[in-house]
């Protein structure tokens, strides 16, 4: 993308006045030439657009498909979110094959595939609901953070596997028709041969306990359109309890602290979610920018993180929660049911958010590149904190609203993923070759909030959420 924009750039300028020249921009090369704040601000406004499209898309769309697979079931659900995906990913390939054809503003259509499919935040949010189906609750982190791990282990290895394919091949496009086979291989398997999570029983309880029903087109209203009711699904993060129980003053004290740690656990997922999206395409532009990287060094810089954050979730998260867990079983018989977050829980979520901290607060200070993967490592060790929250949530409700609790959070990961890298985008292009880290001291004042608010979480010794509905 950013070599596209780079040759829009300079031919306009080259078009504009006639004395201008330039070196040749080319597709896979290093174009040192682009290395300028001009080009690095039209690419870093150019991706909060393609942001804003799929992410207020998969706002309206994520709720709803978390909803209808505690009703139809898991698998048939993801496979659809991947459609989306295959469809941008043919949009970029068509776009890389006939770059002298297509404009760049093709990669705009790509987003809406995307976001009209749930994108990413939907594809998480069902995964997760699928490995909390079977999975019992004082082991569901580490599930959610296997599939974290997979998903970095990819992130790891990407980088590595095009750079290996564009110098076997000496062309870049390769890369783009080998992803576009996997996304076709994807949704072929999870539709077809992995095994559904939910039984046709529970799917059946499901729909006619919460009267869940695809949407019907020919039923919608103008009132449907209306802003405020893309907040609705997050009422789910407000339970109540049944009357009984509510009607004493312990049972209202524990519906309060239930909804108290919700809405902190889902507002500090946010916060991370949106740190997240809105470093992944920044920090690379930061980098290539302060330090003179160039796609060599960028990529071994993100392999390096994720292979920290692979070893993090596979090896020592499990590890840590075994040793923990099993420590308190001997003493301690608990039942296996969603019963809120525990200690050891709310001591990862700290931790982790401790070294996402420091890892961001060093983004704004050091000068060097060494120094630079030093903050990179330390900011992946945070990986634990993701897989723990979200694992976290679905133990504070009934395991049949869990696709509706973790739909519910990825409406607020796509919103996001609007807000995030449309600030963070227009921040960098503001203060790009004048005060560039200002986009470090702006996520690292958001993460010292969460930081704070993590220390207002109560383990469930305190409260009981059981009998919510």
């Amino acid at each position: 993308m950013l070599t596209l924009i780079c040759r829009e750039y300079f031919s306009d300028r080259a078009a504009k006045d006639t004395t201008f020249t330039y070196a040749p921009v080319i597709l896979g090369a290093e174009n040192p030439q682009c290395r300028i704040p001009e080009v690095h601000a039209l690419v870093s406004r150019f991706q909060l657009v393609m942001n804003l499209i799929a992410g207020i898309l998969s706002a309206v769309v994520s709720p709803k498909l978390g909803e209808l697979s505690d009703g139809y079931g898991r698998t048939k659900i993801i496979g659809l979110c991947t459609l989306g995906t295959f469809l941008g990913e043919v949009i970029t390939a068509l776009v890389a094959t006939f770059p002298d054809t297509l404009p760049v503003n093709l990669f705009l259509l790509g987003s809406f595939f995307d976001g009209m499919f749930g994108s990413i935040t939907a594809a998480v949010a069902l995964t997760q609901s699928y490995a909390a189906d079977c999975t019992p609750a004082n082991k569901r982190n580490v599930s959610f953070g296997y599939f974290h791990g997979v998903f970095f282990i990819g992130i790891a290895l990407g980088p590595l596997t095009a750079s290996y394919l564009i110098k076997a091949t000496g062309d870049v496009r390769v890369v783009f028709y080998a992803v576009m086979a996997c996304q076709v291989i994807m949704p072929i398997f999870i539709s077809f041969i992995a095994p559904e999570s939910l039984t046709k029983e529970r799917q059946k309880r499901n729909r006619e306990k919460r009267n869940i029903k695809p949407l019907d087109i020919n039923k919608l209203r103008l009132q449907d359109f209306n802003p405020l009711h893309l907040l609705k699904p997050l009422a789910v993060l407000l339970p109540v309890t049944d009357k009984a129980v509510s009607k004493t003053g312990a049972g209202k004290t524990r519906v309060k602290l239930v909804q108290r740690n919700l809405i902190i656990l889902a507002a500090i997922d946010t916060a991370l979610f949106g740190v997240s999206m809105g470093t992944m395409n920044t920090l690379i532009l930061y980098v290539e920018y302060v330090f003179g990287w160039g796609n060599i060094e960028s990529s071994l810089f993100v392999s390096i993180t994720s292979t920290v954050r692979v070893l993090v979730l596979l090896g020592v998260l499990p590890l840590l929660t075994r040793w923990i867990r099993n420590r308190r079983n001997n003493t301690l018989s608990e039942a296996q049911t969603n019963c809120g977050s525990d200690k050891l829980d709310i001591g990862i979520i700290r931790v982790s958010i401790l070294f996402e901290l420091l890892g961001y607060a060093g983004f704004c200070l050091v000068k060097t590149g060494p120094l630079m993967v030093l903050c990179g490592i330390l900011n992946a060790m945070s990986a634990m904190a993701s897989p723990t929250i979200n694992s976290t949530l679905t133990k504070h409700l009934p395991s049949d609203r869990t696709g509706q609790l973790l739909g519910a959070v990825g409406l607020l990961h796509a919103l996001a993923r609007v807000i995030a890298p449309t600030v963070l985008g227009f921040v960098y292009s503001w203060t790009v070759g004048k005060l560039t880290q200002t986009v470090w001291i702006l996520l690292a004042s958001l993460l010292f909030l969460s930081f704070i608010s993590c220390w207002l979480l109560l383990p469930h010794s305190k409260f009981s959420p059981s009998r919510l509905v």
